[in-house]
């Protein structure tokens, strides 16, 4: 019988994967409780299009939040996908998430509206929705395709956010974050 403490074993793999997935959690709460007791508004750091400036944003919009509204809509959605992609190997959540902020951001910095400030983990929901999506297309394996479709019947609808249909709400964010979710789906598939 296997000890559940064990390296490689389910055991250790879900409590990695709690660790990660709630240190995020917190860390993004922690910015935005801060955030909103100090007087400075740290959404300043988010990405400024087409400013030296902005560009540190690529890395630090998707833990900036405009509203505790907008903090409590983007935190199960982005769990819960970090989990499914987590659900193979924690390693590829990190090469996920480092692309999706690297191809949203970027994206956003140079289409983004001159003048706007983007931030949120949208981008990275986003990403992670086309990630599981396509790997499925990739892969072609069914365990890719059923979490496919167990995707797209959780969160399928979010796919308009890539239109621009919302005053205030970044569709660049989105719509990149989704295309860097697609090109590290490709990247990573293994068929």
């Amino acid at each position: 019988m296997t000890n559940p403490n064990d390296d490689g074993t389910l055991w250790s793999e879900l409590q990695a994967q709690v660790l990660i997935l709630g240190g995020l959690v917190i860390v993004i709460w922690l910015v935005h409780g801060v955030d909103w007791l100090l007087p400075r508004d740290l959404r300043a750091y988010g990405i400024h299009p087409r400013t030296w400036m902005g560009l540190r944003g690529i890395l630090l919009a998707p833990f900036l939040h405009g509203s505790w509204t907008h903090l409590i809509a983007n935190t199960i959605p982005l769990v819960t996908l970090a989990w499914l992609i987590m659900l193979r190997q924690i390693r590829d959540f990190w090469l996920v998430s480092l692309v999706v902020m690297l191809v949203g951001g970027l994206g956003i910095w140079l289409v983004g509206a001159t003048g706007s400030v983007h931030i949120g983990a949208s981008t990275l929901i986003f990403g992670y929705f086309g990630f599981l999506m396509m790997r499925s297309y990739f892969e072609r394996s069914l365990v890719a395709i059923a979490m496919a479709i167990l995707v797209f019947f959780l969160y399928g609808s979010i796919i308009w956010g890539i239109l621009p249909t919302q005053t205030g709400v970044s569709w660049e964010g989105h719509l990149f974050g989704l295309i860097g979710g697609i090109i590290a789906a490709r990247w990573l598939s293994r068929r």
